[in-house]
Formats: structure tokens, C-alpha cells, sequence
């Protein structure tokens, strides 16, 4: 709140996301909500009402990307002006140009990076292969050139902050909310099924053709508890016809009651992305949910991941492309199951301990705070 105790009104907003996008309204949104400020949330969804306790303002879901992009954007963008906050606070890239707009208009503003753009670029199989190169060009310098005249950068990883100026940025990362997964304990580790779990975005650069050749390498009881959705839609069509889908359980887009009820039936959490740029430097947050949620972990074996894996004691990287290794690695977890829940034991204790949103809320509120101060 500012000195007159009058409370800062904040809007988030996106073009992109679901309002029911864990890092932005049960994170961020929540973490300022607490903090005294007057939180909003505009997105596209069906109907207006609300996030936990913060007011969501919808707007129409339009079919198609370029729909999205066009039609979404300017929607989303009126919306979100019609609420006359002091914060505009932005999640995604095609709304540079209406960050740059509020900021003309006197507001405060700020993007909210959860990827390295160019790098991210790289990987849209929308985008010719040719022509990815120039297009991350062009968007990279579209960024910077957006983010020196915006108040500030809330950046997803350290790797990601350091495209920006460190004067305007903060790096808050997508670290887990252990009250969330807190119940997953409940079901003794020895008591589960068989299973392995894999939770977020689906598609092949973040392995699911890993995943189904290592089920093959697996005893046939084993199964591969998939919950996400699928990148393109089409993939899923393609990889059901493949063998080792007959050991998967698909339960698509799950709520996050949903994840703790699939946690609570798994035994390992897998984390296959393929050495992509965007990903080897990336922290994804479904390694520390596992983490969090006592599951030890088969993640690839990427020098950062290494070090959070093997410092934590909390499981096993491998060469995403060798099944083989990676079916090895699981069943060294699943054949000792004692070991296995010491394991994941050790990661829930790294993730109370160094790896947790708490720690993140409050340097997005202080960042916050400081450009109160400066502006």
C-alpha cells in the first residue's frame, strides 16, 4: 500500500494463458493479493468471476492462433485498460506493444518473462524451420527494445533475467507451493502402484516418444500416469498408435487437485525434455512439484538439472535419448522402494529449504515495492 494507506490496484493480464495458470494466479496474483495490494486478472475464458480470491475478467476464447494474436490481443488489452490500475503487470510476448501503450500512458509496467524468447522460438513447430532464426532475431530485438522503455522485468530464471537490464529486474522463480502438495504424503510410498508421472505440457521435444520406448523396456505392470495436454493436438493421435501407449494412463488438463489425487498414485516423476536451448538452462517447475510432493525423480541429464538432482539426493538424471539408461534408472528406484522414499524424502526437504515460492512471493512483492518507491 502507498503511504495514505490507500490500496495499489494491479492488473495481470494475458492473451495467452488460462486464469487458471498456476505461476501467475495462485502465485503472483495471490503473493500481491496477500501483500495488501488490489489485484485483477484478465484472460480468455468463458465466463467472468473468480480465481481463488482474485476477480477474473474474461474475455472471449478465440479459435486459432493468428485469432489469438489479433484479436485476443486487443481484447484482452481493452479490458484490462478499462480497469484504471497503477500496476500493469503482462505475461506474454505479443504484448509488448500494449506494455509500451500503458507506459505511455503513465502507467507502471511490467513484462513478466517466462521464457527465452529467442530460444523458445527455436522449438514452435508452427514456424518453418528455416525461418526461425529471423524470427527469433526480430522478436529478441522487439523485446529489448520494449523492456527499456517499460518500469520492469519479473523473469522466470536467472538465465532468463540476464537478458535484461539488472537495474529493472527480478528474477522470481516457478518454484512450488508445498502447502499444495503437502497431502501426497498421505499414501505410504510403498503402498502405491507401480507408476511413474509425468505432469505438464506434451509434446516430442519434451519426450513423450522417450517415455513410451522406455515403458517398453519396463515390466508390463508399470504404468505412465500422463496428465497435460497435448502440443500439437495432433501428436496425441500419432503416439497413441505407438507401442507402449498400452501402458498409459491419460487423464488430460488436470486441476491442482487433480495433480496431488496423480502424485499420489506414482512412484517416480519423470522429467525426459529433449537438450533443446530453451531447456537445458530452464527450471521447470514440474521437477520441484515432484520434489515437493516426496516422488523421486528421472530427469535429463543437463548440467544445472545434475546439480539440483545429485546436490539434493533426490534422483537419478539420465541421457533423455537412451532408454535403456532411463528404463534402468527407474527400475533401480521401483525395486527399492526403501531407498526410493528415502530419495524422495531428501527432495522435499531441498524444496522447504531453498526451492519453494515463499521465498519468491516476497522478493515480487519487494520488487514491486521498489518501483512504487522509484516511480
Amino acid at each position: 500500500m502507498n503511504d495514505s494507506g490507500k490500496r495499489r490496484k494491479v492488473v495481470h493480464f494475458t492473451s495467452v494463458h488460462s486464469p487458471l495458470d498456476n505461476r501467475i494466479a495462485r502465485k503472483e496474483c495471490a503473493a500481491l493479493l496477500d501483500a495488501g495490494f488490489d489485484v485483477a486478472l484478465v484472460a480468455r475464458h468463458d465466463e467472468a468471476g473468480e480465481v481463488g480470491e482474485i476477480p477474473l475478467i474474461s474475455v472471449p476464447i478465440r479459435a486459432g492462433r493468428w485469432a489469438r494474436m489479433t484479436r485476443s490481443v486487443w481484447e484482452v488489452s481493452r479490458a484490462a485498460h478499462r480497469v484504471g490500475a497503477e500496476y500493469y503487470h503482462f505475461h506474454d510476448p505479443e504484448l509488448l506493444p500494449i506494455g509500451v501503450w500503458f507506459k505511455l500512458l503513465g502507467k507502471r509496467v511490467i513484462y513478466d518473462a517466462h521464457e527465452h524468447l529467442p530460444r523458445q522460438i527455436y522449438s514452435k513447430h508452427w514456424i518453418p524451420r528455416p525461418l526461425r532464426f529471423v524470427v527469433a532475431t526480430l522478436a529478441g530485438v522487439i523485446e529489448s527494445a520494449a523492456v527499456r522503455v517499460l518500469d520492469g522485468v519479473v523473469a522466470a530464471t536467472p538465465t532468463i533475467a540476464q537478458r535484461f537490464p539488472a537495474r529493472k529486474t527480478a528474477t522470481v522463480q516457478n518454484f512450488p507451493r508445498v502447502e499444495e502438495l503437502i497431502s501426497v504424503g498421505e499414501v505410504p510410498y510403498g503402498d502405491r502402484p507401480m507408476a511413474l508421472a509425468y505432469i505438464g505440457a506434451i509434446s516430442e521435444e519434451r519426450g513423450v516418444r522417450e517415455m513410451l520406448r522406455v515403458l517398453k523396456e519396463l515390466p508390463a505392470e508399470v504404468r505412465l500416469n500422463l496428465a497435460g495436454t497435448f502440443s500439437p493436438a495432433s501428436l496425441r493421435r500419432e503416439v497413441a498408435g505407438s507401442e507402449g501407449w498400452e501402458q498409459v494412463d491419460f487423464v488430460g488438463f488436470q486441476s491442482r487437485r487433480g495433480i496431488v489425487e496423480l502424485l499420489k498414485r506414482s512412484r517416480v516423476g519423470l522429467v525426459l525434455l529433449h537438450p533443446a536451448p530453451n531447456y537445458v538452462d530452464a527450471l521447470p517447475v514440474k521437477l520441484f512439484e515432484y520434489m515437493a510432493a516426496g516422488l523421486p525423480v528421472v530427469a535429463s541429464d543437463f548440467p544445472l538439472w545434475r546439480e539440483i538432482v545429485e546436490s539434493a539426493g533426490c534422483g537419478r538424471v539420465v541421457d533423455p535419448h537412451d532408454p535403456e539408461a532411463v528404463a534402468a534408472a527407474i527400475r533401480d528406484l521401483l525395486e527399492d522402494p526403501v531407498e526410493a522414499a528415502e530419495m524422495g524424502r531428501r527432495g522435499r526437504a531441498a524444496v522447504e529449504q531453498r526451492y519453494n515460492w515463499s521465498r519468491e512471493a516476497d522478493k515480487l512483492v519487494q520488487f514491486y515495492c521498489l518501483l512504487g518507491e522509484v516511480s
